[in-house]
């Protein structure tokens, strides 16, 4: 298939609520399928380990649960102090042992959906600031985390590929990369294949399209 702008329909707040929730809940089955040792081999992702992994997603999920705060209060708490503790924290989590790391996770993972679930829809229309330095409503927020449980469940590399996540989903982050990479339908025109395989490769993951150009990264 191609993706074609405009043909994708746009995603909703509940779409957005139930994949963060789906998303969730397949990241702890694909950490459920490591052994402890498992940790610690390399994921998908060029120069981190599982635990950077999971570190990351663990991370996010108290970042995330900042810009609840701050649309839930008004008081304004960023997702992280800095780009560079941000990255420090993730090596830290790199070096912590499997249980403290998992537990973590699972921990950030149930108060941030707890912490949504408190919103009110006021409160879920008030601005935040992401950690890219852009002003986004509070309702992005299940959004950017059902892409990062969704894609980094592919990254921890235990078997869970594009194939595995759900079709409204990958329609959705396929557009909003194409629109991101700023990729025209001239540009899509030659790369046809299951959506799976096409939202990987737009989301410069190991794909199975045939002559499709190289992309960069992507998240």
């Amino acid at each position: 298939m191609t993706i074609l702008i405009g043909a994708t329909p746009a995603r909703t707040f509940d779409d957005a609520r139930r994949w963060a929730a789906e998303g969730t809940a397949l990241f702890t089955a694909a950490i459920d399928r490591l052994e402890p040792a498992g940790y610690d081999t390399a994921s998908q992702l060029p120069g981190w380990t599982r635990k950077h992994l999971i570190g990351h997603v663990a991370a996010n999920a108290d970042a995330l649960g900042n810009l609840i705060s701050w649309a839930a209060t008004g008081v304004e708490k960023r997702m992280y102090a800095s780009p560079e503790q941000r990255n420090a924290d993730i090596e830290a989590a790199a070096t912590r042992p499997a249980d403290e790391l998992g537990a973590w996770y699972l921990r950030g993972a149930e108060e941030l959906e707890e912490a949504m679930d408190g919103l009110s829809p006021e409160q879920w229309g008030h601005e935040v600031i992401t950690a890219q330095l852009v002003t986004r409503k509070a309702g992005d927020v299940p959004w950017m985390r059902a892409r990062e449980v969704f894609v980094h469940a592919v990254d921890l590399g235990v078997g869970i590929t594009f194939a595995d996540l759900p079709d409204d989903f990958l329609l959705a982050l396929a557009d909003e990369i194409r629109t991101k990479r700023g990729l025209s339908d001239n540009d899509l025109r030659d790369v046809a294949g299951p959506l799976p395989e096409v939202t990987a490769w737009l989301a410069g993951r190991p794909h199975a399209l045939v002559d499709a150009p190289e992309l960069g990264p992507w998240l």
